[in-house]
């Protein structure tokens, strides 16, 4: 009996030696997760007129930046910044900040998701030809974000061209920290899409765009 108890003494010893210096779990820092996409948009005040639909096309993002990394560029070198991650794919969290514009606008213009029974009268298409953290002036100074989107809109029955244009916004972050650069994301989109809707509202059935 004694023998025995100091057998399970000494295996439980090893163990708690053991328990010192090994863990199940590694300690890993946590990746930063962010969102843009919430700040308010305001778009001029179009010209009055009649509500008219706008069909929504899926829209395109450029590939690097589309996922869930933040995209850097530096003198022609790109990277993503390390342990920090948008919360949803940028190409999803700008498609839902797209929608919100539009729901908050007073305009003229209504988006009609897919499936929706209601006229369009036009269907606007946007593709995200930048979307990145520009550092102009070197890796340790405070970036720019860059935001370029094009938007094209046709009109729904015949396809004719109404618009074509390149929408841009350039915002520098207040320090190089992620969480200055990330207000710096809401900023920039917030300028893109209220001068696109401003000007899908300018376009209008019955309006000279």
């Amino acid at each position: 009996m004694i023998r025995n108890a100091l057998r399970i003494a000494a295996v439980s010893a090893v163990a708690v030696s053991l328990s010192a210096c090994i863990s199940v779990f590694p300690k890993t820092k946590p990746v930063g997760m962010y969102r843009f996409g919430q700040a308010e948009v305001s778009a001029p005040k179009g010209p009055p007129g009649a509500m008219f639909g706008v069909l929504k096309a899926p829209s395109a993002f450029t590939r690097a930046a589309a996922g869930d990394r933040i995209l850097t560029s530096t003198n022609g070198e790109v990277a993503y910044i390390a342990g920090s991650r948008w919360v949803s794919p940028a190409f999803v969290l700008f498609e839902e900040a797209v929608a919100r514009s539009f729901e908050n606008d007073p305009g003229r213009a209504r988006l009609i998701g897919r499936g929706e029974v209601a006229k369009a009268d036009l269907v606007l298409r946007l593709e995200v030809r930048t979307f990145e953290t520009d550092y102009v002036n070197g890796p340790k100074a405070a970036p720019e974000v860059v935001v370029r989107v094009r938007g094209v809109l046709n009109r729904n029955t015949d396809r004719v061209l109404v618009g074509d244009q390149i929408f841009e916004a350039r915002v520098k972050a207040a320090d190089n920290r992620v969480g200055a650069i990330v207000p710096a994301y809401d900023e920039a989109v917030a300028k893109v899409l209220g001068e696109v809707v401003g000007w899908v509202n300018a376009a209008g059935p019955g309006v000279k765009s």
